[in-house]
C-alpha cells in the first residue's frame, strides 16, 4: 500500500457532537451491520447515539487511542490510515455513505488500530462502546451481527491485497473510475469524490505514477479535467477493466502455486 505524508488532523470533541436527525438513524439502519437486526433492536442500539460534522482534515479518532465508539458514515468520504515509522500516511481504506467502521474495536475493547480523518465535508454517526456492550448483553444477534461486519471488511481487506499484489498501476486506476460510472456503456461524466493525492494512496500508487496513468487512459477515450472526468465509451473502460482483471488474476494465482510448489519440493531437488 502506497504510502503519502502525513497531512495535519485537528481533532474532533464531545463538544462537536449533535443528536441525530431521522434521516440519519434512516441511513443508519440501513447499514450491513444492522440491516439484518430486527427494528426494535436498532432502535434500542441507536437511541445514544450522536452526529458530527466534519471538515476536510478533521479527524474522529486517532491511532493508539482507546476504542470509545463505532461509526456509520452517513455522508462524505473518511479515510482510515495508518503513520509508519518513517512519519508517512498509508491509506487503508476510504468510506462513504451507509459504510461503518470500528465495530470490532468496540466489540472486542483495546484501542484503534489506524486513524480516521474526514476526506471531505462529512457527517458521521456514532454508537458508545460502552453502549453496545450493554445492549449486546441484552440481545446477543447484535454481536452475531458485528462479527459478520467485521468478515466482510476482512474479505474487502483481502480483496485489496489481492489487487494491489496481481494489477498494474494501469488496471488499478481504470477499475477505480468504471466503479464511478452511473451506467454500463454510452458516455458520462463523472466527478472525483477526493483529491487525487488520497486516489493515488487507496490504489497503492504516488502522485506522479497517477498522472501518468491518466494521460495513458487517454487512449481508451477518458479524459482527465482537474477533478471532473469525461469517459466517452463507459464499455471500452468495463472491457479493459475485465480483461486485465482476468489476466492478473490467472498471473497472480499462477504465480502463488509455483510457489506453494517451491516450499514443499524436497530440499535435495533444485528449484526452478
Amino acid at each position: 500500500m502506497q504510502a503519502t505524508k502525513q497531512a495535519e488532523v485537528y481533532y474532533i470533541g464531545i463538544e462537536s457532537m449533535t443528536a441525530p436527525t431521522s434521516d440519519d438513524l434512516k441511513t443508519a439502519s440501513q447499514t450491513a451491520v444492522l440491516s439484518g437486526l430486527n427494528p426494535r433492536t436498532v432502535k434500542i442500539l441507536l437511541a445514544q447515539a450522536t452526529v458530527v460534522d466534519l471538515e476536510p482534515g478533521d479527524a474522529l479518532f486517532r491511532q493508539g487511542e482507546d476504542a470509545a465508539a463505532f461509526f456509520i458514515v452517513i455522508q462524505g468520504w473518511i479515510k482510515l490510515y495508518r503513520i509508519t515509522p518513517a512519519g508517512d500516511e498509508a491509506v487503508l481504506h476510504v468510506l462513504t455513505k451507509g459504510e461503518s467502521f470500528a465495530e470490532a474495536v468496540a466489540f472486542a475493547g483495546g484501542r484503534y488500530p489506524a486513524t480516521a480523518s474526514a476526506a471531505t465535508d462529512s457527517r458521521v454517526v456514532l454508537i458508545p462502546a460502552h453502549h453496545v456492550m450493554s445492549c449486546i448483553r441484552e440481545m446477543p444477534d447484535i454481536a452475531i451481527a458485528m462479527i459478520a461486519s467485521t468478515s466482510q471488511h476482512l474479505h474487502r481487506l483481502v480483496q485489496r491485497v489481492e489487487q494491489l499484489s496481481a494489477q498494474s498501476g494501469l488496471q488499478r486506476v481504470a477499475e477505480f473510475l468504471a466503479s464511478l460510472c452511473p451506467s454500463m456503456d454510452g458516455s458520462c461524466t463523472i466527478s472525483l469524490p477526493y483529491d487525487k493525492s488520497l486516489i493515488a494512496g487507496r490504489l497503492g500508487l504516488k502522485p506522479e505514477s497517477l498522472s501518468r496513468v491518466f494521460a495513458k487512459l487517454r487512449l481508451v477515450g477518458v479524459d482527465v479535467r482537474a477533478s471532473d472526468v469525461v469517459v466517452s465509451e463507459v464499455a471500452q473502460l468495463r472491457s479493459l477493466v475485465a480483461s486485465d482483471r482476468i489476466r492478473a488474476r490467472s498471473a497472480f494465482h499462477d504465480r502463488h502455486l509455483k510457489d506453494r510448489r517451491l516450499a514443499s519440493a524436497p530440499a535435495d531437488l533444485p528449484s526452478a
